[in-house]
């Protein structure tokens, strides 16, 4: 007869299993969402030593080291494409987002930066119109223009504490956008492991060079931070593909946003930042667009 405590001896992994599927991907997404406030706390934390290119260098290099195997799983048959020019175009979008997040990170205040990154759905609306020519409906439209709205909260045109960092800010996450529709049209022929193997070699080609020019010797704890800007860069992917693997995209989607409370925290405990009240408004606007525009889409899906 078993016992009736049988339940609470249950092994960790048929208790994990047991969680209602949607409440796994908010955790698997918080997890990926503070990974990723960790690596904006190892950027910021180096960039006053390493140049922006050669934190790069390393998130791309470690990437790559820690997806080996991986890349050895999928086989070398896998590994061959014949879009080639798809894939080179995309990276070179998401490298030079990737260089301009790191430098919004290292000279902005961390809530800030990360309040701008979160406008990339906005600007993917408007890019997959023309890429993919996709039919946009009325309620979004709406949403990205109230969106739009946030984002010039942020960077306040024409106000006396207007930062020109702000712009590399909206570019980035203009050129991110780009890159992720570029993503939509690859994956109708290339599988994620494929996509992945040719952005990292790529990251690691591009900023070889550049890095080797600005090398600035780590030391000590140094050496563990921008290794692990690129492994925690890593996990932090997996945890949101796991997140949407596992979940509905409407209700795992909304728990990002954590991710600009952890960045809120971190840049006041460990920097000394205080958000500017324009900062909360801009944000506040960005994700409630962000969220209507989730909504709006999974109810065309259903």
């Amino acid at each position: 007869m078993p016992s009736p405590h049988a339940s609470s001896t249950l092994p960790p992994s048929n208790f994990w299993l047991r969680l209602p599927p949607n409440f796994r991907g908010i955790i698997w997404l918080s997890m990926g969402a503070f990974l990723f406030a960790v690596v904006d706390v190892f950027v910021k934390s180096l960039g006053g030593r390493f140049d922006p290119l050669q934190i790069s260098f390393f998130r791309y290099g470690c990437g790559l080291i820690f997806l080996v195997p991986v890349f050895i799983g999928l086989g070398t048959a896998n590994m061959k494409t014949e879009r080639l020019p798809l894939h080179l175009l995309r990276m070179f979008l998401a490298f030079a987002a990737q260089l301009g997040i790191f430098i919004t990170v290292i000279y902005m205040p961390l809530a800030e930066a990360t309040a701008f990154m979160f406008s990339k759905p906005l600007f993917t609306t408007v890019v997959a119109v023309f890429v993919l020519h996709e039919v946009v409906t009325r309620q979004r439209w709406s949403a990205t223009i109230v969106g739009f709205i946030g984002v010039l909260v942020l960077v306040r045109p024409g106000a006396d504490a207007f930062d020109p960092l702000a712009l590399v800010a909206v570019a980035s996450a203009l050129t991110f956008a780009i890159a992720n529709v570029l993503i939509r049209k690859l994956s109708k022929t290339e599988p994620t492991g494929r996509i992945l193997f040719y952005y990292h070699i790529g990251g690691v080609l591009l900023f070889l060079g550049p890095a080797a020019y600005v090398w600035t010797m780590p030391v000590g704890i140094e050496w563990l931070k921008l290794i692990g800007i690129g492994g925690l860069t890593t996990l932090g992917i997996f945890g949101f593909m796991r997140a949407f693997a596992v979940g509905e995209a409407n209700a795992v989607g909304p728990a990002e946003n954590v991710r600009l409370i952890y960045a809120a925290l971190f840049g006041y405990f460990l920097f000394a930042e205080i958000p500017s009240i324009w900062t909360g408004v801009g944000a506040l606007i960005i994700v409630a667009s962000t969220y209507y525009i989730a909504e709006v889409e999974a109810r065309k899906r259903s």
